[in-house]
């Protein structure tokens, strides 16, 4: 055999098989391999997608929470100044009742001074009487001198 035409036809059969690969094996391959960068671009760009979507989420997650923290900070202090403001009333109201008790009594203990020079005139005059039936040796009649007896006690 020649090596020219060995040459030639290894050519023949070369060119024959590369023909056959470009018409029938290449474009399966090639759609394969565009499907799976397809693919891969979906999945990185849902990727992204998602990260972004994580991202907001967190943002919000914080806003959220930052309001939620403001507004357990607006409830204590609006529960302090409740606290302080029923403190104050309470504080008012047991002052009101003290002055009320404390004048309830003066009052009392005014009535129970009255009402013992009452009987402290009473009895001074009784005494009068007595001390005068003594000096006089003789029974006093008390209804005839009742009239001495009332201007006796108001002179005490």
């Amino acid at each position: 055999m020649n090596l020219n035409a060995t040459l030639f036809v290894q050519f023949g059969v070369f060119f024959i098989l590369a023909m056959f690969t470009m018409k029938f094996v290449w474009p399966p391959l090639m759609n394969a391999l565009d499907e799976r960068a397809k693919k891969i671009a979906d999945g990185l760009a849902a990727s992204d997608k998602a990260q972004k979507t994580l991202q907001d989420g967190a943002k919000a997650a914080q806003d959220a929470l930052n309001a939620a923290r403001e507004e357990g900070q607006k409830q204590i202090l609006n529960a302090e100044q409740r606290a302080a403001k029923i403190v104050d009333e309470a504080k008012n109201t047991a002052a009101a009742e003290a002055a009320r008790i404390l004048a309830a009594a003066n009052a009392d203990a005014e009535n129970q001074v009255t009402k013992a020079r009452e009987e402290l005139r009473d009895q001074v005059a009784t005494l009068a009487v007595k001390g005068a039936e003594q000096i006089l040796k003789r029974e006093v009649n008390a209804s005839a001198h009742a009239d001495l007896l009332n201007q006796l006690k108001t002179e005490l």
